[in-house]
């Protein structure tokens, strides 16, 4: 069985909303070997494996990835799905490549960054035109406080973006050290 559910609850979601992938069935693990904490964290009492990942079902069945749970931003309250507003910076037509993250925000738990590579430095994109472009067509929650530019993204051996580096360095390019720390605390 799948289904999109709350993360919490795992009580399955209206089609078309953004949930959880859950899945249970026979073929599914059991638990951790000797991890009762882990196992309790990931399975739930009704054998509902928590794939930590985020999507949505259409009408036939058919689910379709949005991102991580783990990516999705908090910002007061409001779950923010990171992909959502990447996906729509792509569309812009000075924007080469984006990665949006959380950072640390001590009035709201946190904030949005977009971190964006520019197609050509010389175009004139600045943060303004960043936050215009997702104010006009987004919800206005979603629009990002901080913008970074650069040239590349922090990658792994294996080509992986590196989304906790980006996040560090928003916190040290916008002096969030003590947003970070009350996070921390």
């Amino acid at each position: 069985e799948v289904r999109i559910g709350d993360p919490e609850t795992c009580e399955e979601l209206p089609r078309g909303e953004v949930g959880e992938i859950l899945c249970r069935g026979y073929n599914v693990m059991k638990g951790y070997y000797n991890m009762p904490e882990e196992t309790a964290r990931t399975i739930s009492p009704d054998g509902w494996l928590h794939s930590g990942d985020l999507g949505t079902m259409d009408e036939n069945g058919y689910v379709r990835v949005t991102g991580r749970i783990k990516d999705m931003i908090i910002r007061g309250g409001e779950n923010i799905y990171p992909k959502e507003i990447e996906e729509f910076l792509y569309t812009h037509p000075l924007v080469r490549d984006v990665q949006v993250v959380g950072v640390p925000s001590k009035q709201y738990g946190e904030e949005i960054m977009a971190c964006v590579i520019p197609r050509a430095w010389e175009d004139g994109l600045d943060e303004e035109e960043i936050k215009r472009a997702v104010r006009e067509n987004m919800a206005r929650h979603k629009v990002p406080k901080y913008v970074l530019f650069m040239d590349q993204f922090p990658m792994t051996a294996s080509g992986k973006i590196q989304k906790f580096k980006l996040r560090e360095m928003g916190i040290e390019k916008f002096g969030l050290q003590d947003d970070a720390a009350v996070e921390t605390a």
